[in-house]
């Protein structure tokens, strides 16, 4: 997520005059998050690091054309996205399996129910304060299928929106819903696996990962 004020603007405008040292404090101050957005969508980390190279190339390409009333991180953000993406559905035809795989509509109606379900011991502003919780995320991210993945890193973690999710994975905007809620429940799952306080535990129902 980024602050409201875009703090990237005036080295953007020193990079349109073509002071390259402005880029490069651009991508000092993104190439980091660009590259943790790569990891979560492809996998891989020499496919992340491409997603990165390319992504850059691609703003000192287009960089005339960004306009400044938007946002700059971003613009960077969707960039980077249809790289990852466009590696992905490269990967998949290297399989011949179909990016399309699994673009059904999906229904609520068979939304999963946890296994797990206990009040945690600590309060969810206090668990993201700690490095120990973002690595479980990051874990409980790689276990999710891709479509689930794919969804919650664009929405969740980047902020895309609805609209905007949907777009880039050609899915509906439905679609994009029902597959953030399930990997919201999964991903909760996995935490209060961890966080959860054994004595306030319930059965939940079961559900098919």
């Amino acid at each position: 997520m980024t602050n409201s004020i875009d703090d990237d603007l005036p080295l953007v405008i020193r990079a349109k005059s073509g002071e390259y040292e402005a880029f490069e404090e651009l991508v000092h101050r993104h190439e980091r998050r660009v590259f943790t957005l790569a990891l979560r969508i492809v996998g891989q980390q020499h496919d992340a690091e491409e997603v990165v190279q390319l992504t850059f190339l691609s703003v000192i390409e287009n960089l005339q054309k960004f306009r400044e009333e938007a946002k700059f991180s971003t613009w960077l953000t969707r960039i980077a996205t249809n790289h990852a993406l466009a590696l992905l559905r490269k990967r998949a035809t290297r399989r011949a399996v179909p990016y399309s795989e699994g673009r059904e509509e999906e229904g609520f109606g068979d939304v999963p129910h946890p296994n797990f379900i206990a009040e945690w011991k600590d309060t969810p502003d206090q668990l993201a304060s700690r490095s120990e919780t973002r690595r479980l995320i990051d874990a409980a991210l790689e276990e999710l299928d891709e479509k689930y993945r794919l969804v919650f890193v664009l929405r969740d973690v980047e902020g895309l929106s609805t609209k905007e999710t949907a777009q880039a994975l050609d899915i509906s905007e439905s679609n994009v819903k029902v597959r953030l809620l399930r990997a919201r429940l999964m991903l909760r799952e996995r935490l209060t696996e961890a966080f959860g306080d054994e004595a306030t535990r319930v059965e939940g129902g079961g559900h098919d990962h």
